[in-house]
């Protein structure tokens, strides 16, 4: 059997560009690691979301399923 066949887990510091940090193990390779968006900036997460409704989709599948909002 292949010994060190898996790659090294350790903490890693993550960065948003929101300014919120946080520490996950992690495989990455250095130290810190910067990401764009986090569940503190994302949309989804803060109830900020947008429904982009193109051709009146949205509706159509309320009307269709009865599902109502």
């Amino acid at each position: 059997m292949e010994t060190k066949a898996h790659p090294e887990c350790r903490e890693v510091q993550v960065l948003c560009s929101c300014g919120h940090k946080f520490s996950v193990r992690s495989a990455y390779s250095q130290e810190q690691l910067h990401i764009e968006v986090c569940s503190h900036c994302h949309p989804f997460y803060t109830g900020q979301q947008k429904i982009i409704d193109t051709e009146g989709r949205v509706e159509k599948f309320h009307r269709r399923y009865g599902t109502g909002s």
